[in-house]
């Protein structure tokens, strides 16, 4: 009766142009202890083949487009069909007692604002919650609703664990994603356990606070309609500039606004962006001190 189980052959799935590629190429998905610990709720669900799969698809760039949003998380992801297949996952949103609740706690310690500051999630933030009687991550399959329009009769399918895999590497980017998808986002959050004054407030505060009194302010200075002495020349000191040399830090720049968002390439963003500045930042220096252009008189 089911011999034709022995001769199923698992679909291929069609090449996505453009997709987002997992960074890890072997072993485990995430570095930090909350990225694995999000895969490792997914793992538990013991849905065997379908994790290999699905650690197939987010390696090879299946999924086309992830989208995080408070509560939900919609991703397309390429299969065998010309078509995507649209992934759905959704979790619990914690309500706005909820939160007040648990940021009444984390603002009494100093070490959780610090870390969740500087980028990172502190260790013992799960006590916070169990404190309060509930979970910053799933804890269990019923406490995600999960979705997918392909054919397969599994769920989780393959499809929503690549989502869920490469939604691990992005926590290692960035944790207030994790925040997000349980309903408060990070200005939203840091506002909360007293960090920051919404922006509301602050726009409140500006229209009821009285003008001082005093001189009328000044108009600024019109612009002059010389063309040299806008642009300023012929004004500047020897040392306008200051000391010009190639930094000691390539790409520290890019690297204080932190790893790109669903990188796509094939290698890490932040590796290959260092190299592009190594390679420029003495090309500048070059152009700056005139050095091409002598090149090329000679």
């Amino acid at each position: 009766m089911f011999g034709w189980w022995r001769d199923y052959k698992p679909s291929r799935p069609r090449e996505a142009k453009g997709g987002i590629k997992a960074q890890s190429k072997v072993g485990s998905f995430g570095e930090s202890w909350w990225a694995k610990r999000w895969i490792a709720v997914l793992e538990s669900f013991s849905i065997g083949a379908r994790l290999d799969r699905g650690r197939s698809y987010a390696r090879r760039g299946q999924v086309v487009s992830i989208d995080v949003d408070k509560g939900s998380v919609k991703a397309k992801v390429q299969g065998s069909r010309p078509r995507p297949y649209d992934v759905i996952i959704k979790v619990r949103v914690l309500s706005k007692v909820e939160w007040k609740k648990l940021a009444a706690v984390l603002s009494k310690e100093a070490f959780f604002a610090a870390k969740l500051l500087a980028g990172e999630m502190p260790r013992n933030i799960g006590e916070v919650f169990q404190a309060a009687h509930l979970s910053l991550f799933p804890e269990k399959i019923k406490d995600l609703q999960t979705e997918c329009s392909c054919p397969d009769w599994s769920n989780p399918c393959k499809h929503i664990s690549a989502v869920y895999y490469l939604l691990g590497e992005e926590f290692d980017r960035d944790p207030f994603l994790i925040f997000k998808m349980r309903g408060i986002n990070r200005e939203e959050l840091l506002v909360l356990i007293g960090n920051k004054t919404p922006a509301k407030e602050k726009s409140r505060q500006g229209k009821s606070s009285p003008k001082p009194e005093g001189k009328p302010a000044q108009l600024p200075e019109p612009l002059p309609a010389d063309a040299v002495r806008f642009w300023g020349e012929g004004q500047k000191e020897k040392d306008f500039l200051g000391e010009v040399r190639v930094p000691e830090a390539a790409g520290a720049l890019v690297k204080r606004l932190g790893k790109f968002p669903f990188w796509r390439g094939k290698e890490k963003f932040l590796e290959a962006m260092e190299r592009v500045y190594e390679s420029a930042s003495p090309l500048g220096m070059d152009v700056f001190l005139g050095e091409q252009l002598s090149r090329r008189e000679k």
